[in-house]
Formats: C-alpha cells, structure tokens, sequence
C-alpha cells in the first residue's frame, strides 16, 4: 500500500477553468500515473509558473492529486441532475463551515447522518479511507469483531480483515487555520507523514507547540509531534494534522449494517 491515501478535508476549488481542462485531459491519457506524486508534482509547478494563475495562490500538489482521485467532488458540477446511486459508505465531499445547505426545521440533510470511516492497515501501521465493509466475523479465539475492509482507491487484492475496535473509527477530519488553538499537547492526532517518494498517514502525539502570529496564509505555528509507530520526532505545520472524532463508538452497528 504505497499510494497516496486522499482525504477530502476540505473540497479545493480553486483550480481555473484551463487547469481543470487539462486535468481533465490528462486523466483520460495518462490514466493511473495521474496518481503518482512525481507526476502530480511536476503537474504543479507547470500549473503555479503558468500566466493563468498570476495573482492568485500557489497550488499544492496534494491538491492537484486529491482531483485526480475524485474529479466529480472538485470539478464544479456541468448540470443539476445526478445520476448513479452511491455505497452506503462512499466518501463524501466535507462540507466547509457556514457553507452547509440550509434545511427546514425538523428536516435533517440526507448526508449529515452519512458516517465514514477509515481503517487503520496491518501491514503498514497507516490508516486509509474505507469504500465499504464487505464482511464481519468474531474472532474465534479473542471474541472480538473483526470486518474485512476495502480501501478507497485499491482493488480487492489489498483487501484486510481488521479489528474493529482497534482499527477503525469514524473519519478524521482536516482542522481550519482558525482550530489551531484548540490543539495541546498530548493530543492524539493524525499526521501526514511525507517523505520522498511516500506519503501516509500515521498517529502521532503533539510533544511540543511553537504559537505563532497568522498571516495571510494562515496558521503560521509549529507542531513538533512523535509518530506513534516508530516514535519519529518531527516539525510540521497544521495543514498536515488531523482532529481524530470519536473513536469505535457505534461504529459496530454500521459495520454489520
């Protein structure tokens, strides 16, 4: 499990209109190399010296993948009507605040109550978006429930039977600029982990806060955290931390649903 696991804390919709045409070309050629993060990088510098994108912020490259993953969720969408149905546990775009559809009184949005899920894998200690639960069975020796998962963007080769209370969990969720504050040491959060030619996301513990002044870009403090799989001490900023919801409850009734 070695690709990149995308994660939609918040839909990107800043690309221009001749970026997404390209993407969208670029996707129909090129295939799954559009989810290789050397290609995705490459993509992004070409996108950020480009006249197209004077005056307006620098693409990240996780941004330009995250398309590539889910092009329906970052694409504006061509016309009203939807077609297809979804899984029951497919990913959904996060909503950003105050921009929620509102709802009459008394009338709950079909996909405020759309729990998902990510499961951590066992052979690598990192966690992934789970498509949808395809079994579950009691562990013959510990009584414990276990789910056979499926990874948003693997095959069913890399399908993995999981223990539910200790590796899967609703969804985490990216944190704004304005939740910096929110966080202390001690936390338990989720850490994208990049290196060159790997990127996971791992637990990890905040050992350490740097508080810093925002500017226009945002959160500017520092976040030293220590990994929980192999207790690696590391500087990072907030864009690469993730709020950790409520863990296994109610977790097992979806599972067998």
């Amino acid at each position: 499990m070695d690709r990149l696991r995308h994660r939609h804390r918040q839909v990107f919709s800043g690309f221009t209109k001749s970026e997404i045409e390209r993407m969208e070309k670029l996707l129909k050629e090129s295939g799954e190399e559009t989810m290789d993060i050397a290609f995705c990088k490459k993509l992004t510098r070409s996108f950020n010296s480009s006249k197209g994108r004077a005056g307006k912020p620098a693409l990240k490259w996780t941004e330009v993948q995250n398309w590539f993953l889910n092009p329906q969720v970052a694409s504006p969408p061509k016309e009203n009507s939807v077609g297809g149905s979804n899984k029951s546990l497919d990913i959904l775009p996060v909503d950003k605040p105050n921009e929620s559809t509102p709802t009459s009184e008394g009338e709950k949005d079909s996909n405020s109550s759309k729990l998902e899920f990510e499961a951590k894998s066992l052979k690598d200690g990192a966690w992934y978006d789970v498509d949808e639960f395809k079994d579950c069975r009691s562990n013959s020796i510990s009584g414990e429930m276990e789910a056979l998962v499926r990874f948003i963007g693997f095959g069913s080769d890399e399908d993995e039977w999981v223990n539910v209370k200790e590796c899967v969990r609703e969804r985490s969720l990216g944190l704004e600029h304005s939740e910096c504050h929110t966080l202390k040491v001690g936390d338990l959060v989720l850490c994208f982990q990049e290196r060159r030619d790997l990127a996971k996301y791992y637990d990890a513990h905040i050992i350490d806060i740097k508080r810093k002044l925002h500017d226009i870009r945002g959160c500017r403090c520092t976040f030293s955290v220590r990994y929980d799989h192999n207790n690696v001490e590391e500087k990072i900023g907030l864009s690469r931390l993730c709020r950790i919801l409520k863990p296994q409850a109610n977790i097992t009734d979806e599972v067998h649903s």
